[in-house]
Formats: C-alpha cells, structure tokens, sequence
C-alpha cells in the first residue's frame, strides 16, 4: 500500500477534553503508524496544551496553534509568533468589546483566573489542571506575551463583529458553532491555517498531496479539508464539516477513529 499522511484533530477527534484519549484509539493510531504510515496531530490547542498521553502515541509530527508552530520527530520547524505590542493591543480590544482572552502559545498559556471560569467555559477548569505550571495570568505579563493564538470567549451583551474588525490587521478568525466550542472565536496569526501547515508538512517531506487524509470535527478542520485529497468527519462534527467529508465515522467515544481506519484499509 502507498504510504498515507494522516492528520489529526485533538479535541472531538481523538482527544477528550475530560477522559483523554479513549483505550481503542491508541492502539489504532500506533498500528497506522507501525504500517509505515505517517501520523500528525493537526489542532488548534496550543503546544503548552498537549497532554502527555497524546505525545506518548508516537506521532510524527504535530501542527498546533492552528499552523502557527510545527514539530517533526520531536523538534520545532516552526514557531511564529505575533509581536508582544500586538498582543496587548489585542487583550484591550477583547475586553472593551466584553469577551474574554484565552492567549495560546508555544510555551505558555496566558489567562486571569478571576475572568476565565467555569462560567464561561464549563471545561475552564480542566485546562487549568491540564496545564499547570505552563499557565501564566495576563496581569503582569503584558509586556512579555509570546502566543500566536487567541481563544476568544463571547459573554452577554458582547460585541464579537467590532472585535474582528478591529483585530482583522493583525489575525485571521474562525468562528465556531455547537455547544463545546460556539462561544469561541479563534483569532490565528495572519496567515497560518491547518491547511497551509499542512501544505507546508508535505512538500518537505515529499508526499504527495493525493496521499493525505484529515480527521476533524469542527469548523476549524475546514482549512484542512480544503487541501487533503480524503477528508473524514466525526459523526457529531459540525454540520458544514459533514457536509464536506468523504466519509463519516461514528463519534469518538464510539470507536470512530478505529472504524475509520480499517475502512480507509490502514489498520486491520
């Protein structure tokens, strides 16, 4: 069989945000890779954001920060981050229009406990103890925020339009829909995408694009559909996701990883 590049959502796809990566994908993504195929993860979290569990399945590579950093065999090709001016400037123009700023970067994660709570998020306190020690409050560090990425929490009575206008110089955006992830806006280094990252990926490694596959399940997968030549969807994805996948599994904490590998005939 031709040597296939696979590529990863976290979150939705083979993470959970509260159990982690489920028993049956492990196995699953170790085989695909034991097959001689090539294994990514392609996500939006952060690099400060990616479990231990999730390094230990022995991926290729990894595209975070929405293909703003790049790792291949352990080491970063990529890191580009926005200026630490920009940064502010973006944290004041968030909290004037009434969202809240989750900063992401390679290294840290920069929040206000007081402002980001399970209140906004009920999984707020799952990345703080996921994070740990690579959370950093944004009070006090204003004048040295290394990120590329911004997770941006709509409250009541927000202005989310202004806020893209007013941001749009500085980063692309993403808006999401559906309960885990509808009040975020993603705001992505001007530029970067999955897609690009991913276009990146194989054109130094050589593979041909007829030879890659994504897996996702949000609207911030669509930049990766939108390159690869076999694109699966989780079955509870977004419905724009769905409606442009090749192939729909079932959800992954109903083996959809697994089922949609043996289909594709990577694993047995």
């Amino acid at each position: 069989m031709t040597k296939k590049c696979v590529f990863f959502d976290a979150d939705g796809t083979i993470l959970d945000i509260e159990k982690g990566v489920p028993a049956d994908v492990k196995p699953a993504i170790r085989q695909l890779i034991q097959n001689g195929h090539l294994a990514f993860l392609c996500t939006g979290r952060s690099r400060a954001y990616i479990p231990k569990e999730v390094e230990e399945l022995g991926l290729t590579g990894m595209i975070t920060n929405l293909g703003a950093y790049m790792e291949y065999q352990g080491k970063c090709i990529l890191n580009r981050e926005i200026s630490t001016q920009d940064a502010k400037r973006a944290v004041e123009i968030l909290r004037n229009c009434g969202m809240v700023p989750v900063l992401e970067g390679a290294e840290y994660m920069y929040y206000d406990l007081d402002e980001y709570t399970t209140d906004v998020d009920w999984f707020a306190d799952l990345i703080t103890r996921d994070v740990g020690a690579r959370r950093l409050p944004i009070r006090g560090n204003e004048s040295n925020l290394h990120i590329s990425k911004i997770s941006a929490k709509k409250m009541p009575g927000c202005f989310p339009q202004k806020a893209c206008q007013e941001l749009e110089p500085i980063f692309d955006s993403i808006r999401h829909e559906g309960n885990f992830v509808g009040k975020t806006i993603e705001f992505i280094t001007k530029g970067c995408s999955k897609g690009l990252a991913i276009c990146v990926i194989c054109a130094v490694l050589g593979i041909d694009m007829r030879d890659t596959i994504a897996f996702g399940d949000s609207n911030n997968d669509l930049a990766m559909f939108q390159v690869v030549h076999t694109k699966i969807a989780m079955g509870n994805g977004s419905s724009e996701l769905i409606r442009q996948a090749d192939y729909v599994t079932d959800p992954l904490e109903k083996g959809g990883i697994p089922k949609a590998l043996r289909h594709l005939g990577l694993i047995s």
